[in-house]
């Protein structure tokens, strides 16, 4: 079968999470992404761990992970975002290098880079640059704060994001710190933003725009507040800054965490007659009938008075008790589990969630596949995350037609890796 995005090829300059994520998901739907990296060390993300994963065993010994920039080995951080790439390692400092990339760049669709705003003018790899070599190019950026206004020279990480950006203000418990998110959202976001984005543009090149490609300008802090989403809203309407709820809701009561016998439990209520079925199964229908209560409105009022007594009934039986008669009654609730529970659960496994690719050597390393189904032009798992400069000699003589001896060359000169 078609992929849906084959014929396409995209120049990955980007590290670290958002702009691989975004890649990832055009090789995905197959799109050829060749990811650019340093000589010798590559992605910043391939020294982000333990854990690592070896390209030839799996795991690697506690000596190989102590010297583990002298292997081949990968953190498994790396290859969360860097599945169905190709790898070429090309020192875009040099003139060589920078002639190299521009001669892949030449017959690209898309290009997504990282760099600090203006960081790759002096190379000549700015968009005015490179949309005179190739005016079909989609050049999208990614940077903390934008290409413009006050704080757009600043280098943006996703914590600093999260704090500057209002999510850790939302995030934790009412007495507690602020909180980021166990994972790096924003980053993730701003991932699913810009591949949006690039397939608008190829979208618009192919309809509206006359075969010109176009700039995409995207920044993490933008992001940030765009995926406030009812929080951002809540404020707007208001004036007041929302307050941390832990694992509350703050516009739906009761929308959050209980404690149960055996574990946790989250319930989530989202209307009336949910709460009033909750109620009857709890042995508390009284407080389905109460004005303090029965309205979403009143229990967001009223929700220090409600969560106490609610808290005391849900703690009577055990999770597993809790989810099977809720589901009975169709009120949503699920029980926290582990990352081992969830990679375990029925539901995951049937839909095929968790996958094995292969590497360089053919050892099979798992990843989390993607969340789209296409009925017609399926998405495609072709390979694990490459090794650096895996595909070097390979796309210089294929897309470039450079003999083994200018190869040979090259790597002498430490130009290419």
């Amino acid at each position: 079968m078609t992929a849906p995005l084959d014929n396409i090829k995209v120049v990955d300059l980007s590290r670290i999470l958002a702009g691989p994520w975004a890649s990832q998901m055009l090789a995905d739907m197959g799109a050829q992404v060749i990811k650019v990296e340093r000589p010798g060390k590559g992605d910043d993300t391939r020294l982000w761990g333990p854990p690592f994963i070896s390209p030839a065993s799996g795991e690697p010994s506690a000596s190989e992970a102590a010297s583990i920039e002298n292997t081949q080995a990968s953190a498994a951080y790396f290859h969360c975002a860097n599945r169905n790439k190709q790898s070429i390692a090309i020192d875009i400092t040099t003139t060589q290098g920078q002639k190299i990339l521009k001669a892949l760049i030449l017959n690209a669709d898309v290009l997504i880079e990282n760099y600090k705003v203006g960081g790759l003018k002096k190379y000549g790899l700015d968009y005015a640059s490179l949309k005179a070599l190739n005016p079909k190019l989609v050049y999208c950026s990614i940077t903390g704060f934008g290409q413009s206004g006050p704080s757009a020279h600043k280098a943006g990480y996703d914590a600093m994001i999260q704090g500057e950006g209002g999510l850790m203000s939302l995030t934790g418990e009412p007495d507690g710190t602020p909180m980021k998110v166990g994972v790096a959202l924003v980053d993730v976001a701003t991932g699913l933003y810009s591949c949006n984005a690039i397939l608008a543009a190829l979208l618009a090149r192919y309809s509206t725009n006359k075969g010109k490609g176009q700039y995409i300008d995207i920044s993490l802090l933008d992001v940030q507040l765009a995926i406030l989403a009812n929080q951002g809203m809540n404020y707007l309407a208001t004036g007041e800054n929302p307050q941390r709820l832990g694992n509350g809701h703050p516009n739906i009561v009761p929308y959050q965490t209980f404690a149960t016998r055996d574990g946790n439990l989250i319930l989530a209520i989202g209307n009336d007659q949910q709460f009033e079925k909750f109620c009857r199964l709890a042995g508390c229908a009284e407080l389905a009938q109460s004005s303090r209560f029965a309205t979403n409105a009143a229990r967001v009022q009223n929700r220090k008075q409600l969560l106490p007594m609610l808290a005391q009934k849900l703690a009577m039986h055990t999770t597993a008790w809790w989810v099977s008669e809720l589901e009975q009654i169709a009120v949503p609730c699920g029980a926290v589990n582990t990352l081992e529970q969830v990679v375990k659960h029925p539901q995951i496994k049937h839909r095929k969630m968790i996958k094995q690719l292969p590497d360089e050597n053919g050892d099979l390393i798992k990843t989390v596949a993607s969340p789209v189904n296409l009925s017609d032009t399926p998405l495609v798992y072709k390979s694990a995350s490459p090794n650096l400069g895996q595909h070097t000699r390979e796309l210089l003589q294929t897309e470039l037609n450079y003999s083994r001896a200018e190869i040979d060359e090259l790597f002498s000169a430490g130009i290419i890796s």
